[in-house]
């Protein structure tokens, strides 16, 4: 067994590889050297993975659809029977409301088991297809390597006749062609494998309950902290609890001491809606102390569910938000949606006069992690306000304050990369469990590459700040979410629209801004 790597393993380096073989071999200038390069292409690895192992995993899955099809028909039955309201778990969750949504997450299932097998499927077709175009391409290579026949001594490559010269530039065109065949293969498996990671990932994600290994919960109280999701609102594009605010939730209640493990659950009883409930967890999960939790409890016991998606989301994605509406005359998105506060945008500047763009997108993305924090930008220090010109104050206030702590710019403008990734760090990732890291951008190949990562950590609930430029200068944004090939892009504008990853890989990010900033030339990842 080798411990080595070689750089041909890398699918990056080997498309890269083959794309100068495949020049070099239009300007080779003799037929040793010819025979080198073909050489050279032949000992690229073959694509990688097994078509028929692929296929069986994919009918393993498929063959699980039917079974939950049939526990879904059971919990349905139930369901429509109609229930006593009577209290389940330790938490006091509704019987009915419990019955529903173990309903909607076997639904949930079954999707998911019939989806992964579709994507499953979907690789191992498109790996065969990639083997043979591999296959064809070195057969085209050895049938031109036979051609030319072997090496010439140094005497007989000291001259070349008409001949000679026809066969090499002959075998020199196929050759390359056969070349590009193999490059094609490597490309068009590393995208199918790269569709698929984003793909299951997100499947991956979607099983929420299973992310609360906690035993202080009962199941049915990790259904419904899983499946609830803001108020009025799409639940599949709304859910309270992130996939990674479930996991640190249930790590966190692990490690409570008995008394405040004891006061958590009091808490959690004492909620009026699943939603009040559900913000409790996404505080524990965000770091808070029981004793904070608490006095967070004491500001929004008994307020109704709007009132608690109001104060406590900041962005609530809906339902028709990924229509494609065409652009407006500035190159962005006319499908936006705004994100307000009783009319009061989160803006930079409090009105888009400021360039705090950075830390603007700073304090957005802490809010979407943390309640507590967004209760205390939107509600003030007691947590009842509702006045949105009292939150335009504490809002730039709290821009201003992260705008300093990154060494930012006079007069409230830019925010060098350093800063950037500090403030990222002390108020996001301190919230979320992670170090942001920055990764440049300078190819379309490097925006490729990186996008799986991105569209995990967003499928957590991790955001992604994305910084992007043009001409005329750059912009902070972050990416909030995905949906199959779509990115939700929130803009310290003030609003959030969706872009695909075309859009992300090949320069058209002015849609969520506008057509001056085009370009990603950087993210920061949360590890």
């Amino acid at each position: 067994m080798s411990f080595f790597f070689s750089p041909l393993d890398s699918p990056s380096f080997r498309l890269a590889w083959l794309a100068g073989l495949s020049k070099k071999m239009l300007g080779a200038g003799s037929k040793n050297e010819l025979l080198d390069l073909i050489d050279d292409a032949l000992s690229v690895p073959v694509p990688g993975g097994d078509q028929g192992v692929l296929e069986g995993l994919a009918k393993l899955y498929r063959g699980q659809v039917d079974p939950v099809g049939s526990v879904f028909d059971q919990v349905d039955r139930v369901g429509r029977r109609g229930l006593p309201e009577v209290w389940v778990g330790d938490t006091s969750v509704l019987a009915s409301d419990a019955v529903n949504a173990a309903g909607r997450s076997v639904s949930q299932m079954r999707e998911a088991f019939h989806e992964c097998a579709s994507v499953l499927l979907t690789l191992a077709d498109a790996i065969g297809a990639a083997q043979r175009k591999d296959e064809q391409g070195r057969g085209q290579l050895l049938e031109q390597r036979k051609t030319l026949g072997g090496k010439d001594g140094f005497f007989d490559d000291l001259h070349e006749n008409d001949e000679e010269e026809w066969d090499r530039k002959n075998a020199a065109h196929f050759g390359s062609y056969a070349v590009d065949l193999m490059h094609d293969a490597v490309s068009d498996a590393q995208e199918a494998t790269r569709v698929a990671a984003r793909d299951l990932n997100k499947w991956a994600a979607e099983a929420r309950a299973g992310k609360m290994e906690t035993s202080e919960l009962t199941a049915v109280d990790k259904l419904m902290l899983a499946d609830t999701g803001v108020w009025g609102a799409d639940a599949e594009l709304n859910e309270i609890l992130a996939a990674g605010d479930l996991a640190r939730a249930s790590t966190r209640m692990d490690r409570l001491g008995l008394d405040d493990e004891i006061a958590m659950e009091r808490m959690l009883a004492k909620s009026d809606t699943p939603q009040e409930r559900a913000y409790l967890m996404k505080a524990l999960a965000a770091g808070h102390s029981v004793a904070e939790i608490g006095e967070f409890q004491d500001k929004i016991h008994g307020k109704d569910p709007d009132w608690l998606r109001r104060h406590l989301t900041p962005v609530v994605t809906a339902g028709d938000s990924m229509n494609d509406e065409g652009l407006a005359p500035d190159g962005s998105n006319n499908n936006k949606d705004f994100v307000t506060f009783n009319g009061q945008r989160w803006v930079q500047g409090g009105d888009g006069s400021e360039g705090t763009c950075v830390a603007s997108s700073t304090v957005t993305s802490r809010a979407m992690v943390d309640p507590l924090y967004a209760l205390d930008l939107t509600g003030g220090p007691d947590g009842q306000q509702d006045d949105p010109d009292a939150f335009k104050q504490r809002l730039v206030a709290e821009q201003h304050r992260l705008h300093t702590e990154g060494d930012g710019g006079e007069n409230w403008g830019g925010m060098g990369p350093e800063g950037q990734e500090r403030i990222n760090d002390t108020a996001v990732g301190s919230a979320t469990g992670t170090d942001y890291e920055r990764q440049d951008l300078d190819s379309a190949a490097e925006r490729r590459a990186v996008l799986t990562e991105v569209e995990k950590s967003v499928a957590q609930g991790r955001p992604v700040p994305v910084d992007v430029s043009g001409k005329e200068g750059a912009h902070a944004m972050t990416i909030i979410a995905q949906e199959g090939d779509m990115l939700q892009v929130y803009n310290p504008w003030g609003s959030t629209t969706w872009v695909s990853e075309d859009d992300f890989i090949n320069g058209h990010m002015g849609k969520a801004s506008n057509s001056d900033l085009p370009n990603a030339y950087s993210v920061y990842l949360p590890r």
